[in-house]
Order: C-alpha cells, then sequence, then structure tokens
C-alpha cells in the first residue's frame, strides 16, 4: 500500500491518468495540476494550483513522459492553461522528493542535480521500453494499413535498427506474413535476425535494399533514410519513422519524390493510453514499495 505517500502529478495526458487511478487504489494521496478540463471525475483527487506550498509536501512529483521543455513548459491534455515548472518548485521540493517522467530535458536534469533531488526517467528502462514496443507496433502496423491500397500479407517490409522497437516490430510483421528485411548496425545482430526467419543487411547497405520496398519502418534517431536512399525507392513505397523527433528521415526530400513518409514517434501513448499508462504506473508503484520496504529495513 502507498498509504501516507504524497503524490503530485503535474500536466500529461491519458497515461498519467492511469497512474493516477492505480495509485490512487492504493491510498497514494494524490494532488493534480493542470487538469481542469478534465471530464471524469477521479474520487479523492485534489485539483490544486503551482504553488510553492503544493511542491513543499510532495514525496513523488510525477511530469508527463516527455517531461518539460528547456524553458520549463510542461505539456497538458487537460488544462488550456500553459503549465511551466519554475526553479523555485523544484527548490520547494523535500530533499527524499523522487522526480519521475519518461524523459527529462537537460533543463529538468540541472534542476534536480542543483537541488539534490532523485530523477527517474523511465524510458530508459528496459522493461518499459519492452512493453512499450508491443503498442507501437500495432500503431505502426494501424498506419500503414491506413496508408496504402495493399496487404501487409506477401509485402516487402524493412525495418531499420533491432532494439527493443526494431524486434518488435520485424516479429509483428512477419506475424503478419510480410517478408520482413532488418537493417542492422552491429555484425552480431546479423545472427539473431537469421534466426527469426529475417534477412538482415548492414544499414550501411541501405540503399541497395530499398528498390522493391513497400514498407519502410525506421527506428534509429539518426539521418538514415537520405536524399540518395530515398531516390532509389519506388514512390509506392510508405515511410513510417517510429525513431523519436526529428526522426531519421529526409521528409522534405520524400516529399519531394511524392514518397509518403510519416513521423510517429510517442505511439504508446496515442494508439493504447491505457496501456501504456498502466505500464509507467506499475513501475512507480514498484519503485515506492521498494523504498519503504528499504526504509522499513533500515529501522
Amino acid at each position: 500500500m502507498l498509504t501516507g505517500v504524497r503524490i503530485i502529478v503535474l500536466g500529461g495526458d491519458a497515461r498519467q491518468l492511469e497512474v493516477i487511478q492505480k495509485c490512487a487504489e492504493l491510498d497514494a494521496t494524490i494532488s493534480v495540476v493542470g487538469f481542469d478540463k478534465l471530464e471524469r471525475s477521479i474520487p479523492g483527487i485534489e485539483q490544486q494550483e503551482m504553488e510553492d506550498d503544493v511542491f513543499a509536501s510532495a514525496d513523488v512529483l510525477v511530469l508527463p513522459v516527455v517531461g518539460c521543455d528547456d524553458e520549463g513548459k510542461v505539456s497538458t491534455s487537460f488544462s488550456d492553461t500553459p503549465l511551466f515548472l519554475k526553479k523555485e518548485h523544484v527548490a520547494a521540493l523535500p530533499e527524499h522528493c523522487i522526480v519521475f517522467t519518461g524523459m527529462a530535458k537537460p533543463f529538468l536534469r540541472e534542476l534536480c542535480r542543483e537541488n539534490g533531488l532523485r530523477l527517474v526517467e523511465v524510458l530508459d528502462r528496459d522493461d518499459i521500453a519492452l512493453y512499450n514496443s508491443i503498442p507501437t507496433a500495432e500503431g505502426a502496423i494501424a498506419m500503414a494499413i491506413r496508408e496504402t491500397d495493399f496487404t501487409i500479407h506477401g509485402s516487402e517490409c524493412i525495418v531499420l535498427g533491432l532494439g527493443r522497437t526494431g524486434f518488435t516490430m520485424a516479429k509483428t510483421l512477419q506475424g503478419l506474413g510480410a517478408n520482413v528485411r532488418v537493417g542492422i548496425r552491429r555484425e552480431e545482430d546479423a545472427a539473431r535476425a537469421a534466426i527469426m526467419g529475417w534477412k538482415p543487411f548492414m544499414t550501411t547497405d541501405l540503399a541497395a535494399q530499398t528498390g522493391e520496398v513497400d514498407l519502410l519502418f525506421n527506428t534509429i534517431p539518426t539521418m538514415i533514410i537520405t536524399a540518395q536512399i530515398l531516390s532509389k525507392m519506388p514512390q509506392k513505397a510508405v515511410i513510417i519513422d517510429l525513431a523519436s523527433a526529428p526522426g531519421g528521415c529526409d521528409f522534405r526530400y520524400a516529399e519531394k519524390r511524392g514518397i509518403k513518409a510519416l513521423l510517429a514517434p510517442g505511439l504508446p501513448g496515442i494508439v493504447a493510453p491505457k496501456t501504456a499508462g498502466g505500464i509507467i504506473a506499475d513501475v512507480l508503484i514498484r519503485l515506492l514499495l521498494e523504498e519503504q520496504n528499504a526504509r522499513e529495513v533500515e529501522q
């Protein structure tokens, strides 16, 4: 149980609603900021303003998956009022407070460092990334179906990157009957791909692989689908870039060539916010329970 734990949830989207709900079920005391337009009522939740005394009572500060920008702006889907996390807000947090987000910009990292606060970036965790790869792959498939006039079954698909998202993406396409090739950057990944029944190639040879591609899914967050690569791709091809913004595709040249290229980061929160929020909530709850157990052992 989280009885006696005070959690401040600052901004966010539908994923935060799952975090709030699950923590509330375990008897945490929860205050929310930036939820004044929320239509759904969650019993026992306190609506608060951006005041220093709100932060001073926090054991946990939960920020959106994207944290805040380098101006301190916090995104929220449930308020029209801009939210800004300021230095004085972070300075008001108790030393034991844990700041919990998906990924942090330098602004947030520096504020936590200056104030000696523990910062947890959940998207760095293998368990989160693995679980999130499932709704990412499902969302990418949904986009591919919507944007094409052919079946995935029998289509020529390329997945760039064989990390957690790339692996799940290739496996999902294979399950739908696609012919899957995977672009790898390490020789040791070739065996893993071959064992799975995919055709591996080094990303340095990408230009030679795209002549007959129908769907290309990129997970590599560097410019890899260059104008040179695009010049060799058929116009019918569809590119779905799953890498974090700005992605790994020359979108300007793709448009010039008439190739449909879509940047689609953050799919878990778009296509399956309940599942994605539940994944985040489970990690947060497990972390807090571990902290409680550690304190009890020390006492």
